[in-house]
């Protein structure tokens, strides 16, 4: 069975053998017009032969695609080479100076086709100089119409190598998709099972223990942090984004989400670059390390999204921060607020704002704006 990349390539290979065959019967058809007007006419017979060979054997060549390398790709363009090379000497100087086509008239626009399909837009276009080259320096008299069917050739070179790599670009989208359908299917999989069965007993631990005191209360406690985080881990499963794709943002910031974090989040997805979305989740993780350690550990994260910027609240219910608390902590060296969350805000463009009064909690907004992409 052909790959995936071969199945959307198939088309023109077919393509270019057909091309292939009709302009070989059109070259003999030409051959046969202009015979009296060759200098050499039964040498022309042995060179539609091994056009006719070559035809056949690129053919069988270029169906299996792991032969469409280097060898296959310089052996094409050198019989195309060596046809135009003796045309001189069989169609004759003057013939070719009156107007007279080549042997391989519309033939040797093959090799072209071939280049540009096997490596894309340069290839085919370097395939296409050296063709167009050789066919008119083997021309004593350069004329309008000749000139024109070497630019057609570029032309073609460039345009067919561009499709293919539009191809080859679908494919890698194709699979990515298809490898988010298969994450997505079994992210939804384990969800199914694990809400049938652990997560129904951790929340049936944390309810019939949460009145308890000692171990017993304890063990409810942890129990409930652990339904939590299997509820984020359910949640996140499946969303990566690849580097430089948009990505939706609530899966990231809902990853924090636990017994002591709540994350309100709009119902629709949050798009952003997924670099950016990282980095903006990276900071809103920092925040929360620092509720955790000097907040009380109790946080509400909030995510906003406008037509201009995308806004995510973190706030807890510590006892604040004091005035010139951060810029002392920033002067003995701890740099988490300016590194971790103002750093990477200002390498994004981002801003970030700081509400806290003592006695009654931070809150701490990191406002990304939106760019047009």
């Amino acid at each position: 069975m052909p790959s995936a990349p071969d199945r959307l390539q198939l088309p023109l290979w077919r393509a270019i053998t057909i091309y292939r065959f009709a302009s070989l019967a059109y070259a003999a058809f030409m051959v046969v017009r202009n015979l009296d007007r060759y200098a050499h006419p039964l040498a022309a017979v042995p060179v539609l032969a091994v056009m006719a060979a070559w035809s056949v054997a690129a053919a069988y060549l270029y169906a299996r695609p792991e032969r469409r390398g280097w060898p296959l790709l310089g052996a094409d363009l050198a019989v195309v080479v060596a046809v135009l090379l003796v045309t001189p000497e069989i169609v004759g100087r003057t013939a070719l100076a009156a107007g007279v086509a080549t042997i391989a008239v519309a033939w040797l626009g093959s090799p072209v086709l071939a280049w540009a399909v096997a490596g894309g837009r340069r290839r085919g276009t370097v395939a296409a100089l050296v063709v167009a080259g050789l066919d008119l320096a083997v021309r004593d008299r350069i004329s309008q119409s000749t000139l024109t069917g070497a630019m057609l050739l570029i032309l073609a070179g460039l345009v067919l190598g561009h499709v293919a790599s539009l191809a080859a670009t679908v494919d890698e989208r194709w699979q990515r998709a298809i490898e988010l359908e298969a994450a997505t299917r079994e992210r939804e999989r384990l969800a199914r099972d694990i809400h049938d069965s652990v997560l129904q007993v951790l929340a049936l631990v944390q309810r019939r223990g949460a009145h308890l005191d000692g171990e017993a209360g304890e063990l409810a406690r942890m129990a409930g942090e652990q339904e939590a985080a299997l509820r984020s881990l359910i949640t996140r499963a499946g969303h990566t984004a690849p580097p430089g794709d948009d990505c939706d943002l609530r899966p990231l910031i809902g990853a924090y989400a636990g017994a002591d974090v709540t994350v309100a989040e709009p119902a629709t997805a949050v798009r952003l670059p997924g670099a950016a979305a990282r980095e903006l989740a990276a900071a809103v993780g920092a925040a929360l390390d620092n509720v955790a350690r000097h907040g009380g550990g109790r946080a509400w994260v909030l995510i906003e999204e406008e037509p201009t910027t995308v806004t995510v609240s973190v706030r807890d219910s510590g006892p604040g921060i004091a005035p010139g608390r951060l810029a002392e902590a920033e002067r003995q060296g701890r740099l988490g607020f300016a590194q971790s969350m103002r750093g990477r805000m200002a390498r994004l463009g981002g801003d970030v704002r700081l509400h806290s009064t003592p006695g009654e909690g931070t809150e701490v907004e990191f406002v990304l704006p939106r760019r047009e992409r």
